[in-house]
């Protein structure tokens, strides 16, 4: 197995199209994120949520389980 290079990473990744290269982004934002964080939705969030979809805020599923859920299938 070779090791892995900032170098070596920029040369593979060099002629990757725009998409290839956000998609990338973001799993290093999500690898480097901390692994837990507490989100709470302010008051207008939960408005604005509500009014979307009209669907009691009780009938939701919690971000944080459904977080948990997709760490474990994917191994995030």
């Amino acid at each position: 197995m070779n090791i892995v290079t900032l170098e070596n990473l920029t040369e593979k990744l060099k002629y990757a199209p725009s998409p290839i290269l956000e998609k990338i982004w973001e799993y290093a934002d999500a690898l480097l994120e901390k692994s837990s964080s507490n989100f709470v939705l302010s008051d207008e969030q939960k408005k604005h949520l509500k009014k979307q979809n009209n669907v009691p805020l009780e009938d939701c599923t919690d971000a944080n389980a459904v977080y948990k859920q997709l760490v474990e299938k994917h191994e995030l």
